[in-house]
């Protein structure tokens, strides 16, 4: 199988990467500085250096083009302002997603957050509050197009090493859940149907993921 990662070297990104190795797929990971393509090649993954914030839609369907999956995993990061969080969350992914549709890569996994449903709360900086409002308009535009999509909502990510076991369901109980983990689950979710036009949200619990999975 050959995936395309938006966000190639971001700390979900570099794990999908590797899980996609170990099972024989090829990963193509768009980065937009290319000091990162050392990492990306690192973890079994072939870099594209691209940014996604000045890109045109046929360049990025360029790199699509013979494509089985494309997964969203770009984020403006830590540090960023206001503006980022609408050209990178919201504006990055759309693009992303009619780039796919352009280069006909039916199978679409965004990465999205918990809470985009709800409004902040009173005392949620602006900063936040954008970034919650750039993810809810990402999911939005991708829900209105042609393609087999999949929203993963992961709850609070952590370092710590994956367990295997989650709590993956249409609204769980906000928690958190290790970037390994939700690696683990994009690349098992890739060629499985019952998660196409789904929002899934996702945290730790106690049920393997391929079982959680089957009780979707």
């Amino acid at each position: 199988m050959r995936v395309v990662i938006a966000g190639g070297h971001g700390k979900v990104a570099l794990r999908i990467e590797r899980v996609l190795a170990a099972n024989g797929d090829h990963a193509i990971g768009i980065i937009r500085n290319v000091g990162q393509a050392g990492d990306l090649r690192d973890s079994s993954a072939e870099p594209v250096v691209l940014d996604l914030e000045s890109a045109e839609v046929a360049e990025v369907a360029e790199v699509l083009r013979g494509a089985d999956a494309a997964v969203f995993a770009a984020g403006a990061g830590p540090g960023s302002g206001i503006a980022r969080k609408d050209t990178v969350d919201r504006g990055a992914a759309a693009l992303f997603a009619e780039a796919a549709e352009r280069a006909g890569v039916r199978r679409h996994i965004q990465i999205g957050s918990m809470g985009v449903d709800r409004p902040p709360r009173p005392d949620t900086d602006d900063v936040f509050a954008a970034y919650l409002r750039a993810k809810k308009a990402a999911e939005d535009d991708l829900r209105k197009r042609d393609l087999d999509w999949t929203i993963l909502r992961p709850g609070r990510l952590i370092d710590e090493p994956g367990t295997g076991e989650i709590h993956l369901a249409d609204t769980v109980d906000y928690g958190e859940v290790p970037r390994d983990d939700v690696a683990v689950v994009v690349v098992a979710v890739l060629e499985e149907g019952r998660t196409f036009h789904r929002t899934l949200e996702l945290v730790s619990g106690n049920t393997p993921v391929d079982e959680a999975i089957a009780r979707l």
